[in-house]
């Protein structure tokens, strides 16, 4: 299914007219035309191809899933491939659309692979800046990436928020070492795959404000500069986390052997004073006289010694904190 909308001289004067019609309208020159496909056909694309003179490569760019964020320059136009992020917060997973953009001169064609990009946004955006809408594809071509950004943003907003979650339960009384460790790989994976998909929309919008590309109108050039800054702050802020998220990884495992530990000096302790009673009454067991046998006062004698003994370990061990 295709949308298009038609504006001149910074007005909406029509939408969703048919895609045959692009190349009349282009025909003036205050004309601009957003195209957006969900999802087409090889025909779908043939046609806006053949009506805005696109690439056959940057067309095959638009068909192939998968596709590094990455600006191409083409004689005519050029192609730019972006994602939309999403972070599941319960399974800590980030999923991923792809969007191929063509950008000419007077239009800009979205080509979304599914419907995980939602174009609803963008056309508030839009709508939301009317006074922008004089700057053509310019201003289309903000709109679309302040959205995809911004939810880069909001991407790692929430990526801090589960890591600092995790942080709580690391540090809890009762940690269960197998949830944390689980989702620190998710949230790992998750930081790994925002970063591929982050990093290179740096150089992506700082190509697109290079004066020689003659892309953006002058006036543009603040906004643009605004979602650079967005774009810088969330690639530093992704690498920081995943830096948070390794030091957690290996502060759990100190802590691990920490409580093992604790655990081994409290069980050692116990074995040791659990040890005296059994060799005293192991020694006096033997089927040989010895000093009291078969005596009232040797039972007593072998039963104050194991408490002595038994009671001075337990000092010293509770002395040690070891107990």
């Amino acid at each position: 299914m295709a949308r298009t909308r038609l504006y001149r001289d910074g007005e909406l004067v029509l939408e969703d007219f048919p895609v045959g019609d692009i190349s009349d309208h282009l025909e003036d020159e205050r004309a601009c035309v957003w195209l957006d496909y969900c999802e087409p056909t090889q025909a779908d694309l043939a046609t806006i191809a053949q009506e805005l003179q696109l690439h056959p490569l940057a067309v095959e760019d638009a068909v192939n899933e998968h596709q590094r964020p990455k600006l191409d320059r083409y004689d005519s136009h050029l192609f730019l491939s972006a994602y939309v992020v999403k972070l599941d917060a319960h399974s800590g997973q980030l999923s991923a659309s792809e969007i191929g953009v063509f950008v000419t001169p007077q239009a800009l064609v979205t080509v979304r692979k599914d419907h995980g990009v939602a174009i609803e946004p963008v056309l508030e955006r839009w709508d939301e800046s009317k006074e922008l809408a004089k700057h053509g594809v310019s201003f289309l071509l903000w709109g679309l990436l302040d959205d995809v950004v911004d939810g880069h943003f909001e991407t790692v907003q929430s990526l801090d928020t589960e890591i600092e979650a995790l942080e709580d339960l690391l540090f809890a009384d009762a940690p269960n070492n197998t949830e944390v460790q689980r989702r620190s790989f998710e949230l790992r994976k998750s930081l790994v795959l925002l970063r591929r998909l982050v990093l290179p929309m740096r150089e992506v919008v700082n190509s697109l404000m290079r004066r020689d590309l003659h892309v953006l109108d002058a006036a543009m050039t603040p906004y643009y500069q605004d979602i650079y800054d967005h774009v810088l702050r969330a690639t530093e802020w992704t690498e920081s986390l995943r830096d948070l998220v390794t030091t957690i990884l290996e502060t759990n495992l100190t802590i691990q052997g920490n409580r093992m530990n604790l655990v081994m000096k409290k069980v050692t302790s116990w074995a040791a004073i659990i040890a005296v009673p059994t060799a005293i009454t192991g020694f006096y067991g033997q089927n040989v006289p010895y000093p009291g046998f078969s005596a009232h006062w040797g039972f007593w004698f072998s039963t104050a010694l194991i408490v002595v003994l038994s009671g001075t370990l337990y000092w010293a061990f509770r002395r040690s904190d070891w107990i």
